[in-house]
């Protein structure tokens, strides 16, 4: 029975390759890699029409067996997320965020498979593990633009969260770890995180294996769109520096990486005429960006939990978003709160009952205060040092 389906499946892809693609004959193929779990096969072919080209094909199979796990709907919906992508949003990304044109996409009882446009071919042949400065910058300025033209756009067959890592998708994971902070005040970072006032659509996947450079490492293009979908964009950034930076790198240049992201953000969201306030806009994400690196890192310590996943950078990372959590859990409760050790009136503070409210004046001095993060005994936010 599985060699009469493979057999169907290569018989209909050609079909379905040489009819999307107007060639006559696939000349070669190769296979760049394998899917996570076995899950099909990312194939480059050469074909011949009224001329020599190369496409990228993603070919989905999915597995005989009946399977119920968590782990294969989750895999399942991404490829058809993935499918979606392609065939309702990809077409709107221009040359300020450069992603593969879709060619063809076939979906059956057996399998998925997308016909892509080869990067290599169309002047994005390198591949980098860690980037310098100017490349970093380079991605910076892609997802800039990208996270400025869907920004505020509903999304419609996505992931209503995007992010490979999202809480609601991993609850293996979430229960592989071992006590902690961390774990604890997992599902209050995820709460803050979706309920954020700007969202947009985030890449999801933005390592830095999943974006293509030009030979002149001039120009920059990104691929791979299962976990697309919406949320805060600092999600995407802060995936991007752990996958892209060292950690001196990170300490060296986190704070001017950031100003030039937003810097471009805020730049292509005027161009595009954005209705959003774009002071408030980087407040915000400014503020949840801590709460990302902690967010990943809790999918982290759940997938891996027996590996030492930390350095100095984003251990310090996590250490500020368990202090933020906690102090926005306070700051949400219905009360009246004395910030008395803050102000030399002593005068008391009502605080609305909303995220909004980390953003009203009161709330947002207490939150970005120094003293407090640094002197937080007075909230009684002890953070173990064993997360």
């Amino acid at each position: 029975m599985k060699v009469i389906k493979n057999f169907m499946i290569l018989h209909s892809l050609e079909k379905f390759i040489l009819d999307s693609t107007n060639a006559k004959e696939i000349l070669s193929f190769n296979k760049v890699q394998t899917l996570w779990s076995g899950y099909g096969e990312i194939l480059k072919l050469k074909l011949k029409g009224e001329r020599i080209f190369t496409v990228i094909v993603k070919n989905i199979i999915f597995p005989d067996s009946i399977n119920t796990s968590f782990s294969h709907q989750r895999k399942s919906k991404s490829y058809e997320v993935e499918m979606n992508w392609y065939q309702y949003w990809s077409h709107l990304c221009n040359d300020k965020f450069k992603t593969p044109r879709c060619l063809g996409i076939k979906k059956d009882e057996y399998n998925f498979a997308f016909i892509l446009e080869d990067m290599d071919s169309s002047g994005y042949p390198l591949r980098l593990k860690r980037l310098n400065k100017k490349e970093s910058m380079l991605c910076l300025k892609w997802l800039a633009n990208f996270h400025a033209y869907f920004m505020n756009v509903k999304e419609e067959h996505l992931w209503e969260i995007g992010t490979y890592w999202h809480l609601d998708t991993r609850p293996d994971e979430l229960a592989n770890m071992k006590d902690s902070s961390l774990k604890k005040m997992s599902r209050k970072i995820d709460s803050i995180l979706n309920n954020s006032i700007y969202k947009t659509f985030v890449h999801g996947d933005a390592k830095v294996d999943n974006f293509c450079f030009s030979e002149d490492l001039d120009k920059v293009s990104a691929v791979d769109f299962q976990y697309v979908g919406n949320g805060c964009g600092m999600k995407d950034i802060a995936y991007f520096f752990d996958s892209a930076l060292s950690e001196k790198q990170c300490y060296d240049w986190e704070e001017e990486l950031l100003d030039f992201y937003f810097k471009e953000l805020n730049n292509e969201c005027i161009i595009l005429k954005k209705d959003i306030n774009l002071s408030e806009l980087e407040k915000e994400w400014r503020y949840l960006y801590n709460l990302c690196w902690a967010d990943f890192y809790r999918f982290l310590l759940g997938w891996i939990p027996e590996t030492n996943v930390f350095n100095n950078f984003n251990l310090n990372k996590i250490e500020k978003s368990l202090i933020l959590s906690k102090v926005s859990l306070l700051v949400s409760m219905p009360l009246i709160i004395s910030i008395n050790f803050i102000l030399s009136t002593g005068e008391k503070k009502c605080i609305p009952i909303n995220l909004s409210a980390l953003f009203v004046d009161e709330a947002n001095f207490v939150i970005g205060n120094e003293d407090v993060l640094e002197a937080n005994i007075v909230c009684e936010l002890h953070i173990e040092s064993n997360f």
